[in-house]
């Protein structure tokens, strides 16, 4: 039984969520705000945070950014329903998915169980150590000890990130959709917004810091994606 902690200044909105999540078999622990959140991510070491960004005493933002220095549990940012740049700040943050306020109960359900499937699946393909190494100009993904290195730097990504940069790295020149990389990367399209993918883009091409003289980039298809090019081999 997977362990969801929700994190929530609003006692009403945590009961609800309790209620929809033990429906499905989960067992539900509660924050009612970020210190609070942060202790229990410590103490119970939940398998997926749904947090809120407005809380008191520490916002969801700031809970994210400090999970993310030491554990890898996957994070769904719940935000105000036309708060875009807390969506994009809490994907910049580290955060795997958001779900906007107030929740739809089948999009919710959806997002928790593709992040937990895709969350159980890496862990199974870590352990079976099924995926092969990738190394290209200035650039080293060890999928053995979920690290990369580029261009002599050792780089940390989140483990969407890494997923991410992973599979455009495998497939060279093949042009991902960006539907396409919601599927493989997060394990379901019909609910999420593709603006997820271009924000995790984004920070993976500011991670990598590419030079302008390296072999390969990370090149925008427009009109449909993007796809990890090797230079003079399109």
């Amino acid at each position: 039984m997977a362990k969801i902690l929700v994190a929530d200044d609003e006692q009403s909105i945590r009961e609800i969520l309790r209620i929809y999540l033990e429906n499905e078999g989960y067992e539900v622990l509660e924050a009612e705000d970020g210190a609070d959140a942060l202790r229990k991510i410590e103490l119970d070491k939940p398998d997926l945070v749904l947090l809120d960004i407005m809380m008191p005493i520490l916002d969801g933002i700031e809970v994210c950014r400090q999970v993310r220095k030491h554990h890898d549990i996957p994070i769904i940012m719940a935000t105000a329903k036309d708060a875009d740049d807390d969506r994009i700040l809490g994907l910049e943050m580290g955060a795997d998915d958001y779900i906007t306020k107030p929740f739809n109960n089948r999009e919710l359900m959806a997002r928790v169980k593709a992040v937990l499937r895709r969350s159980s699946t890496q862990q199974e393909d870590n352990n079976k150590n099924s995926k092969k190494n990738v190394t290209l100009d200035g650039l080293i993904i060890d999928v053995e000890s979920f690290t990369v290195t580029a261009f002599g730097k050792s780089i940390a990504l989140t483990s969407r990130e890494f997923e991410l940069l992973y599979h455009l790295a495998s497939n060279p020149n093949k042009a991902f959709s960006r539907n396409q990389l919601l599927e493989e990367i997060w394990g379901y399209s019909y609910y999420s917004d593709t603006r997820t993918v271009d924000t995790h883009i984004k920070r993976v091409r500011q991670k990598l810091n590419i030079p302008v003289d390296c072999t390969w980039d990370i090149e925008t298809v427009w009109g449909l994606g993007y796809k990890l090019t090797i230079k003079g081999n399109q």
